[in-house]
C-alpha cells in the first residue's frame, strides 16, 4: 500500500511546518505507545464478548489515528466501529487492524525521516 493510502500527507506536512519535525516525531511515538493498549482493549472486547466496549475501543483508536494522520488505520476502524458481525469476524477485523497499524506506522516512519 503507498503512502497516499496510507497517511494523510497533507495534515502531517502541517504538523511538521507548524510544530516541526522533532514534535511529530513525539506524536508519532505517543501513539505508537497508545495503540498497544488500544489494539489490547480491543481484543479484550472481543474475549469479553462486549459489542458496547467493542465500539468505545473502536472509536477511541479511530480518533488517535485520525489526529495523527494514519488514513488507513482510520479508515478501517470506521468500517468496522459498528459492526455487528460474529466474534469471530470481530477477531478477523482485529488481526487485520494490528497487520495495517503496524504498516501505516512503518510508513509514517520512512516518510518523516524523508522530512526536512
Amino acid at each position: 500500500m503507498s503512502n497516499i493510502n496510507q497517511l494523510d500527507t497533507d495534515l502531517l506536512s502541517g504538523y511538521v511546518d507548524n510544530l516541526g519535525k522533532d514534535i511529530v516525531q513525539q506524536m508519532l511515538d505517543l501513539y505508537i505507545q497508545q495503540s498497544v493498549v488500544y489494539l489490547q482493549d480491543i481484543q479484550q472486547a472481543i474475549n469479553e464478548g462486549s459489542q458496547s466496549l467493542w465500539q468505545e475501543y473502536c472509536h477511541k483508536m479511530k480518533g488517535a489515528a485520525g489526529s495523527v494522520g494514519l488514513t488507513s488505520v482510520h479508515g478501517k476502524l470506521v468500517s468496522i466501529e459498528k459492526s455487528t458481525d460474529s466474534w469471530e469476524i470481530k477477531q478477523n477485523f482485529s488481526n487485520d487492524l494490528v497487520e495495517l497499524n503496524k504498516s501505516a506506522i512503518e510508513h509514517f516512519t520512512q516518510w518523516l525521516v524523508k522530512q526536512n
